[in-house]
């Protein structure tokens, strides 16, 4: 009962959270300067066409009437028509069709990176953990600590002058055309899949072997060691359940931030993914993409908190049996 409790109101509170994002994503879109239809005719255009194109486009109603539309297309699943090529008398494209193959190569790295990052992540975290002050844990902690104060634009960088430019062992961009056979989707894939493989797990790690740790000094585990258990049993019996909240929380953004927050990673190798695509509709002033991009972006992040919440609900049971 109170677990079904906890789940409706998280589910509520994502709901409510996910209009309010709606609320701001449309407001911070409209108030931008420029729009499509001056992308559109070009700065050459007259005042009377640019009104026409404009009333063509849906783009002379009040802000508040085209955010409802907008709200109640959204709801029904239609995510709109892209402006960008539109003109006077043309439907344009739906948006739908230009973000699902976009939406499919995010999650296909997202996938690919999680897959390696996150075993890895929690291997070295609990290894650490196992065998604090030795020389491994302070080359892993020096490493983590290195890597994360380094920005991916950084690392990816570095890795295409030494693996593409030095050595040429690579391509230096991850452009998917669809045609790429096993071995060239793989070679292709490396580049942006280990930049991002650096980026994420060195967080984890830190997380996972802080928290532990941290874990470590509670009255239940010194019992535990002064009656002789391994320092391996009781890491993996005992404390590492009462970790497991803060290592799925970090886990969980690490992977919202694979589907969202990759621009600068996909910028560099080219890679056609949905926040190139954002990228793409703010530079053409294409609202309705970017607001839609937006909106798949927030919608990741509030489902993998509530499944991150979920899973730190029924891996404690004082949580589970709050007194």
């Amino acid at each position: 009962m109170l677990i079904r409790k906890a789940i409706l109101r998280r589910v509520v509170l994502g709901i409510v959270t996910l209009w309010v994002v709606s609320v701001l994503i449309f407001t911070g879109t409209s108030v931008l300067p420029g729009d499509v239809a001056q992308i559109i005719l070009g700065q050459m255009a007259t005042p009377e066409s640019l009104a026409a194109l404009r009333a063509d486009l849906g783009l002379d109603q009040p802000a508040y009437l085209r955010y409802f539309l907008w709200l109640g297309d959204l709801l029904t699943g239609d995510l709109g028509i892209s402006k960008a090529g539109s003109g006077v008398g043309t439907i344009g494209t739906p948006i739908a069709t230009m973000i699902i193959p976009r939406l499919w190569n995010t999650l296909r790295l997202a996938g690919m990176v999680a897959m390696i990052a996150i075993p890895l992540s929690l291997t070295l975290g609990l290894v650490t953990s196992m065998y604090p002050g030795t020389l491994l844990d302070r080359i892993v902690t020096f490493s983590t600590l290195s890597l994360i104060s380094v920005p991916e634009f950084l690392v990816g960088t570095f890795l295409v002058l030494m693996l593409a430019v030095k050595f040429g062992w690579l391509p230096s961009i991850a452009y998917i055309s669809g045609n790429e056979s096993g071995w060239q989707l793989f070679k292709v894939m490396v580049m942006p899949t280990l930049t991002l493989v650096i980026v994420v797990s060195s967080q984890i790690i830190r997380m996972t072997r802080a928290t532990v740790l941290n874990v470590m000094s509670s009255p239940y585990i010194e019992m535990a060691i002064l009656k002789g258990l391994p320092r391996k049993r009781i890491i993996l019996r005992h404390a590492l359940f009462n970790a497991i909240g803060p290592i799925v929380n970090v886990i969980a953004l690490n992977l919202a931030y694979l589907v969202s927050g990759v621009v600068i990673v996909e910028t560099i190798f080219a890679y056609p993914g949905l926040a190139r695509l954002l990228v793409d509709g703010v530079q053409t002033r294409d609202m309705p993409l970017v607001q839609a991009c937006a909106m798949i972006f927030c919608a990741s992040y509030i489902i993998l908190i509530f499944i991150a919440d979920m899973a730190t609900i029924l891996s404690n049971p004082r949580l589970r049996n709050p007194k």
